[in-house]
This record gives structure tokens, C-alpha cells and sequence, in this order.
């Protein structure tokens, strides 16, 4: 191992003859499957001596964070290389000792302990988790919505019984006046909703708030398009915006965004065992109900997706489909395809009312309904589980919405 790594005879000879060489190979060898260069390989492999010698370690034991910052102030302070150092070079001192006792399990983390408001809502989490069947990026908005009241209304009242409704509705004016649509307000009443009548369940709160919360009247038929016209879709997947691993990655979500229509926490959650290459389909796991669903890869899409695996993904053990640029390589975050999505649509001149991945489902839901598909084909397609929720595409288009009106339900169920 360190022979691959180290070009000098000498540099070979002082990482062989260090303690703990079976323990260092193990995370080096780690970090080159992740895709990490072996010129930051090397000067990593270098840090750790520094790190053995200054923590005096001859065997490899649990150390604890502290242990790690007096090691890195030694650093500082040590003479032996006659080389002044600086914040840098003891942050990195820091960085290469924690993530190599975190690869053998032996840093030792203090256990924080909880605020009062966060075990509330990991308890709340876990009740919608078990109880309703919404998709964990739901879940997580919702325990989120809940987690900013409660530190904000604990400032108010000592205990969760006391909470009001004025306490309520106080917070609300306060999103209000912060700027939050009336969407955002409405998905707090929802989420406040069902906490309260959590908390009626438990014995927290007995003021029977849920009934009492309203949400926001919010128009279901708003007169603006949430999604690009489709000629701008097309003009987006027809742009190189070049052959770095960024925009090759990039095209490949534009296609899977647009095309299909997925959802981004639909997108991120693709593996590499989702596509079957030889028969040319591939599955989504749907993000809500946990439906699974099949589709053909069109040509243009499979072109995208293999030009990514050959020339822009990065090699590594992490079976995601789209996964992180540099090392460690993990999957990539839902809210970063906002990031990879946005400012490209933006750089294009496309007009728009939003710019990330759901705008480019709603244009693609849109375009289906225009050429003709009917509401319960493109309910299937999106992996809606009725009609209520794609006949808003139809008011994008005057024509569209005339074939709605005389559209026949005879026969839906």
C-alpha cells in the first residue's frame, strides 16, 4: 500500500517503520476507493505520523475530541520540522486525526443533551412516520415547522400546556410579516394541526387547538404557470453547457427532471441498479406511498445518464446514481438539484415562476395534457394516485381546459 502511494525510497522507509501501519493503510486504502487523489492520499498518510508522534499513540485506543485539540496545539507549537504553522495547518492536523479514529470507531463524541423542544419533536416525528403515510421529505418539513414554533413559543410560556391559540396566532403574523407566502403559512397550520392534536393525545396540551388553527385561503387555479413553456424545456436539454463533470451531471438531471417528470427526492434516491441497461428501462421508487414504477429509457435520456457514468461520475463505492463531486462521495441532497438546476434555467434568459426541479415537472406534466394525454394517463405517469392533483395543468391552456370541461369521468375509479 504505501509503496503506490510514496515515489521515495526514504519517505517509504519512515511510513513503514511508524507504529500503527496496518491502521493507517486501512483509512488510506479507504480514502483512494473513495476517489481521493493519491497526492492528497499521500499528504494525509504524512499528517498521521505527525499525528501518532505529537498524541503519542503506540497502539490505537478511544480518544476523545479534547484529546485531539491538545494533539493539534502541539502541532502548533512543535519545532521539529523548524516550520512556523498557522490556523490552516492545525485545522488540517484536526481534520486528519478525527476522520481517521471516526473510520476505526474510536473517537469518543459526548452524548449532547436534548433540549426539552427537540425530544418533543423526535417523538412527534416518530408518530407521523408510524401513523401517516407521507414522504420523509414531507415529514421532515413538518417536524421542522413544529421544532421553530416551539422555540419560539417556549420563549413565551414555561411549559407546552400553557400555548393558546393568540400564541398561535401571533406566530403566524410574525411569518406573515417576515414575508412567508401564504403557502408557507398554510403548510404551518398544517403541520401545527396535526402536532396539537398530538399533543392532545399525550396529555401536553388539552386547549383542543387543531379545530381552531385556519390555514390561508389560497387559490387552487393561480392565473401563472409554475414551470417554463415546454420550447424552453426543450431549448435547456438541448443546450451543452460543456463536458466538466458538473454540466454532464447536471444534463443527466435536466432529462430525468423533464422527460419523466420525477420528483428531486426521486431523482437523488436513483441507484445504479435501478437501470436495466440491456432490456433499456429503469425504476423509480415514487416518494410518496412508496410506489414503484417502471419506464423505458428514451434515447436522448440514456445518451445523458451514460456520458455522466463515463466521463463525470466519479469512482467510488457509493451506489447512488448522482453523488457529490468531491470526496467523500455521498448522494446527493434533494435541495441541492435547486443549485444544479436553477442558475443554468436562469443563464438560458428562461422566464419562470420557479426554477428548480418541480417547475420542470410541471412543464412536462403540462406538455402531456396539451398533446392530448388525459388526466388519468398523466396521474399514472406522475405516480399521482387520483386526478385531483394533475387537473391543475389544465389551466395553463385555454384549449386544454375546454377538452377538461367535456373530458368523460365515465368509468374512473
Amino acid at each position: 500500500m504505501i509503496e503506490s502511494i510514496f515515489v521515495f525510497e526514504s519517505t517509504r522507509a519512515r511510513q513503514r517503520e511508524a507504529p500503527l501501519l496496518k491502521e493507517r493503510e486501512q483509512y488510506l486504502s479507504y480514502m483512494l476507493s473513495e476517489g481521493v487523489s493519491k497526492q492528497r492520499v499521500r499528504t494525509i498518510a504524512s499528517m498521521l505520523l505527525n499525528v501518532i508522534r505529537l498524541m503519542e499513540l503506540n497502539c490505537l485506543r478511544v480518544v476523545d475530541t479534547a484529546e485531539i485539540q491538545q494533539g493539534s496545539q502541539r502541532w502548533l507549537t512543535d519545532t521539529s520540522h523548524k516550520v512556523r504553522r498557522g490556523a490552516s495547518s492545525v485545522s488540517s492536523f484536526t481534520y486528519t486525526a478525527r476522520n481517521w479514529f471516526r473510520f476505526h470507531g474510536l473517537i469518543n463524541t459526548p452524548i449532547a443533551t436534548e433540549e426539552p423542544t427537540e425530544v418533543i419533536v423526535r417523538e412527534f416525528l416518530h408518530f407521523i412516520n408510524v401513523t401517516r403515510g407521507m414522504s420523509p421529505e414531507t415529514t421532515r418539513t413538518y417536524a421542522s415547522r413544529v421544532f421553530h414554533f416551539l422555540r419560539w413559543a417556549m420563549t413565551r410560556r414555561e411549559e407546552l400546556s400553557m400555548i393558546s391559540l393568540p400564541d398561535v396566532d401571533d406566530y403566524l403574523e410574525s411569518k406573515r410579516v417576515a414575508g412567508c407566502l401564504p403557502r408557507t403559512i398554510a403548510s404551518c397550520c398544517a403541520a401545527l394541526r396535526m402536532f396539537f392534536r398530538y399533543a392532545e393525545i399525550r396529555g401536553w396540551n388539552e386547549s383542543k387547538l387543531a379545530p381552531a388553527i385556519h390555514s390561508p385561503r389560497i387559490p387552487r387555479y393561480d392565473a401563472a404557470p409554475k414551470g417554463p413553456p415546454w420550447k424552453d424545456v426543450r431549448r435547456l436539454l438541448d443546450t451543452d453547457f460543456g463536458k466538466a463533470a458538473p454540466e454532464l451531471r447536471a444534463a443527466a438531471i435536466f432529462s430525468l427532471c423533464s422527460i419523466y417528470a420525477l420528483r428531486r427526492i426521486e431523482v437523488v434516491n436513483l441507484m445504479l441498479s435501478d437501470f436495466d441497461w440491456i432490456n433499456e428501462t429503469f425504476t423509480v421508487r415514487r416518494a410518496k406511498r412508496g410506489r414503484v414504477q417502471q419506464f423505458p429509457i428514451q434515447f436522448e435520456v440514456g445518451e445523458a445518464i451514460l456520458r455522466y457514468l463515463q466521463h463525470g461520475r466519479p469512482p467510488c463505492t457509493c451506489r447512488h446514481l448522482f453523488v457529490t463531486l468531491r470526496p467523500p462521495y455521498r448522494p446527493v441532497h434533494p435541495t441541492t438539484l435547486w443549485a444544479i438546476i436553477g442558475p443554468r434555467v436562469k443563464r438560458l434568459g428562461i422566464n419562470s415562476q420557479h426554477f428548480g426541479a418541480h417547475s420542470l415537472r410541471h412543464a412536462c406534466a403540462t406538455q402531456l395534457l396539451r398533446k392530448g394525454s388525459s388526466l388519468r394517463e398523466i396521474a399514472d405517469f406522475l405516480g399521482h394516485r387520483d386526478m385531483k392533483s394533475v387537473s391543475i395543468y389544465a389551466k395553463y391552456d385555454i384549449r386544454s381546459l375546454r377538452e377538461v370541461a367535456t373530458f368523460s369521468l365515465a368509468g374512473v375509479k
